[in-house]
């Protein structure tokens, strides 16, 4: 019996570990992109990891309002399948999604959410890497006179320096745009 015992424990340790061996810890706090992992992973690849950021976001007026400080975090979830990230800003506001690449559909699904407004259902978005090297998710959105379109989201600049980051509306031909919140990230020495 004793030796049945050890067995199941053995065969259930090495499960757990396989199930979660791509996954954040003490010693890699970003977990690893799992090799059965479609290779798009790697579009977020230069995010991985911390990054000290100034988040501007749009006035009711048109202005633009002061930088706020914050902190992005990306990381590997789902034992290295999918990424996730998190932001945490000086104004007590913090957000962050789960970004998942669908094989099928050659797109990112990426759904977010947020403190300042938890919500029954995620927004989501979806896109892919432009052949610029940018990365650009849409999701349909009305313009505030109820014009149709979309919310853009677009990563760029992209390096191992840190990336910049612009939310916009634009109208569905893409010929007009309209900026509302823009954050620039300087990728954090570690």
């Amino acid at each position: 019996m004793k030796i049945v015992a050890a067995f199941l424990c053995i065969c259930f340790t090495t499960f757990a570990i396989a199930q979660s061996e791509y996954e954040p810890t003490t010693l890699d706090p970003y977990g690893m992109k799992n090799p059965k992992a479609p290779k798009q992973l790697d579009d977020f690849k230069p995010l991985i990891g911390m990054c000290d950021c100034d988040s501007e976001r749009r006035n009711p007026d048109g202005t633009w309002a002061k930088a706020v400080k914050m902190t992005w975090k990306f990381k590997y979830i789902m034992n290295g399948m999918a990424i996730q990230d998190e932001t945490l800003k000086a104004d007590g506001k913090h957000s962050g999604s789960i970004r998942q690449f669908n094989k099928d559909s050659l797109q990112w699904y990426v759904h977010y959410y947020a403190s300042a407004t938890p919500s029954a259902t995620l927004g989501s978005w979806k896109g892919k890497k432009t052949e610029d090297g940018a990365i650009v998710l849409y999701k349909p959105q009305k313009a505030p006179n109820g014009m149709d379109g979309f919310s853009r989201l677009t990563f760029y600049d992209i390096s191992d320096k840190g990336y910049k980051w612009i939310g916009e509306w634009v109208d569905p031909k893409e010929t007009m745009s309209f900026p509302f919140w823009k954050i620039s990230c300087t990728k954090r020495e570690e």
